[in-house]
């Protein structure tokens, strides 16, 4: 049975303090983790032998016993002795033939937690009379960071879809919505310009899960109807009222927007339902807001009512001026 040198696994001196044997363990668990290597036995055993290391090492009486223990070992080696002819005797026992050191956590159980890499070296369990005891861990030094990540693979991330409802004007502008998240914590989420029903506004690591393993927040968009527009991609379409005496003699009428009312130049004899493009007038372009759609207004001409018999005659004349010819 070789000698195991825990102070060069870890990569620490001999005279090293509990912060750097703890800054050590942790730096090298997290490189070798068999999360980070899935499938890598080398880096497995690599893993197993810095967290045997690290058993030893926190512990100021396992260290000082390992410290004893070296020091002869070493003296035995350069006597020339052989590995299987040194006398474990003395270190497998307490004073009394009693085990030494108790547990409250079995092997089994660090073994579970560790991913089930198996039980420590017989290197170890001749110098610490064996793991038939139970041992006490902290498990917030012994894993620092590793413990929330435990609690994380318990509660892996998922991603959670939520759905909103906007007016245009809201897609139009921009907007913000309040989130109550799963944990009770309230989150602002800015809607951004341009968004459309069917669209899915992202807030990264504000899904379901714990610590930094979070999944996403989808915002699902639903833009509400609008009285007077409606849309079509990124453009709008708008009915515009238009009197009879401008379709025929021609004017100007006013036509509304999401920003403010414009005049559109009626040309005489315009048809019902005639469309008119005004370019940029339409929604923002939800890639590219300063790019923005066309609006389309659509002349509804509307028809006099009330006419009095003066109006009357003058139509009946325009009938049947039309009619002659």
């Amino acid at each position: 049975m070789e000698f195991k040198d825990y102070y060069k696994i870890l990569g620490v001196d001999r005279n090293a303090t509990e912060k750097e044997i703890r800054q050590a363990y942790r730096r090298l668990a997290r490189k070798y983790h068999p999360d980070v290597n899935p499938g890598d036995k080398e880096a497995e055993e690599r893993f197993k032998e810095i967290n045997e290391a690290y058993e030893v090492l926190s512990d100021p009486e396992k260290r000082r016993k390992y410290d004893q223990f070296g020091a002869q070992w070493r003296q035995f080696e350069r006597m020339g002795g052989r590995p299987e002819d040194f006398d474990w005797s003395q270190w497998m026992t307490g004073p009394g033939g009693q085990r030494v050191y108790t547990r409250t956590v079995s092997p089994e159980e660090l073994n579970e937690i560790l991913g089930g890499l198996g039980g420590f070296s017989d290197f170890f369990q001749m110098l610490f009379g064996g793991m038939g005891g139970r041992r006490t861990v902290d498990f917030s030094d012994l894993f620092g960071g590793w413990e929330q990540e435990v609690q994380e693979r318990v509660q892996p991330s998922r991603d959670i879809e939520q759905p909103i409802q906007i007016t245009l004007e809201e897609a139009f502008r921009g907007t913000t919505r309040v989130i109550q998240r799963e944990d009770g914590t309230r989150l602002e989420v800015k809607i951004p310009r341009g968004v459309r029903t069917g669209s899915r506004v992202r807030v990264a690591g504000a899904g379901g899960g714990r610590g930094r393993r979070r999944g996403d927040l989808y915002l699902r968009v639903e833009v509400l109807p609008h009285p007077t527009f409606q849309r079509d991609g990124d453009d709008l379409k708008v009915d515009v009222p238009v009197d009879l005496y401008t379709a025929i003699l021609g004017g100007e009428v006013q036509v509304p927007t999401l920003e403010r009312p414009v005049m559109l130049k009626i040309p005489p004899e315009t048809p019902n339902g005639k469309v008119f493009r005004l370019r940029g007038l339409g929604m923002p372009n939800l890639r590219n807001p300063d790019q923005r759609g066309d609006l389309y207004a659509r002349v509804n001409v509307q028809l006099p009512r009330n006419l009095t018999e003066r109006e009357k005659e003058l139509f009946r004349q325009l009938r049947d001026l039309s009619r002659r010819r």
